[in-house]
């Protein structure tokens, strides 16, 4: 059931409190590197102050440890970004449910913002406490949930919050919209071929991703790191490349359930200094023959050819993790064969977030996909066919 937006309610003279993700990274002098989770949260922002509402706004910012205000955790950079962005005032309070946050809650008019400071200054957030959700809900006549990133999590800001605020309006911003649109309906009834691409270091990252997809998919291409515990499965040699051990048995039943959906890379680029590896000798071997000494660090030109075919033909496409070391050129060909085909493809294109989204981005073709999705670990969530209680709680739109 599609679930109803921020801009289906009447938000005019009322107090909105919305879930965002200002989880943005900082420098050592608390300068704001990378914006764009701010800017991405402006329409559903200027969706209530456009029409007169009131704005609160709650995230948090990177792991405090809940014993009350870190000053390298506060979200006052946020607010004064979001100031310049929106050209107006934002108040920003020194607590989240204390007597500064109850009383510049109170005392905002029609068009302001306030940015509440860092939730996770308080052990209630990540216990999920239904006193400080209680708290927090107490604010507002309205909930609006656009932190996509943290939908997968039961925190009290993302599930008691809105659980407390049953009767009032509870709904999804733009972003999260967006996510649904996507990650849920484009999967739920794929345009077919669908095509799945799973990179990435860990086989243990995926397991449940992969076992869902197999189910659902045309078919599975497994890049980057993980790709050497298959080979390990399959009985190759990976000399010192990045595997994990203890998922081997776990591998040869992938292996066994995918059958010819499951594509595992046919050739690697290698290198023996993880260290220097623009500087270090390289070489293409086939799979499951690295050397002693030697580490894999890419899928193989032969592998990324037979990918970009398989991908070119898709409709619908998932992709989640890098083919290699994307970052450290000349290790950073696979993933950008892969990232061109799929820019080619006649498709709907879903990039994963994390390391998948920085890629694209980094590599230049993010506008040429259909979505670049804002959470890794909740769309890897939503791609194992998991349900979000803290979206199945918000409004369905009437039918």
């Amino acid at each position: 059931m599609a679930k109803k937006t921020i801009d289906q309610i009447d938000v005019a003279g009322k107090t909105i409190l919305m879930r965002v993700d200002f989880n943005v990274p900082l420098d050592e002098s608390q300068q704001i590197t990378d914006d764009r989770r701010i800017r991405m949260a402006l329409p559903s922002i200027k969706s209530v102050i456009d029409r007169g509402g009131k704005l609160i706004l709650i995230s948090h910012l990177g792991r405090p440890g809940g014993n009350g205000f870190e000053e390298k955790f506060s979200l006052a950079p946020a607010a004064s970004c979001l100031a310049g962005l929106l050209d107006q005032p934002v108040a920003m309070a020194s607590d989240t449910i204390g007597e500064d946050a109850v009383a510049k809650a109170g005392s905002l008019t029609d068009g302001q913002v306030l940015v509440l400071e860092n939730l996770r200054f308080n052990a209630g957030e990540k216990k999920g406490c239904e006193d400080f959700a209680g708290k927090l809900a107490a604010l507002a006549d309205g909930y609006c949930n656009d932190a996509f990133g943290t939908c997968h999590r039961s925190d009290a800001s993302m599930v008691a919050v809105p659980q407390a605020m049953a009767g009032k309006p509870r709904v999804v911003g733009h972003l999260v919209a967006k996510e649904i649109q996507y990650l849920s309906d484009a999967i739920g009834t794929p345009a077919k071929p669908f095509v799945a691409i799973l990179g990435g270091a860990k086989v243990s990252d995926k397991i449940n991703v992969i076992n869902h997809l197999l189910g659902i998919c045309d078919a599975v291409l497994i890049g980057g790191a993980m790709a050497y515990t298959f080979s390990l499965a399959k009985g190759g040699q990976v000399g010192g490349s990045l595997i994990e051990k203890d998922k081997v048995d776990l591998a040869k039943e992938l292996i066994a359930k995918g059958g010819d959906k499951l594509h595992l890379p046919v050739d690697t680029h290698c290198g023996d200094d993880f260290g220097d590896i623009a500087g270090c000798n390289k070489q293409v071997v086939a799979a499951g023959e690295i050397p002693d000494g030697w580490e894999g660090f890419d899928i193989g030109p032969e592998t990324a050819k037979k990918y970009a075919a398989v991908i070119r033909d898709a409709k619908t496409v998932v992709w989640n993790g890098p083919m290699g070391v994307f970052e450290k050129p000349p290790m950073d060909e696979g993933t950008k064969t892969v990232a061109q085909a799929v820019a080619d493809s006649d498709s709907i294109s879903i990039i994963g977030g994390g390391d998948s989204a920085a890629a694209v981005d980094q590599l230049g073709f993010a506008d040429q996909v259909s979505h670049v999705s804002t959470g890794g670990g909740a769309s890897l969530a939503m791609l194992e066919g998991k349900a979000f209680a803290a979206v199945d709680l918000l409004d369905d739109t009437e039918a």
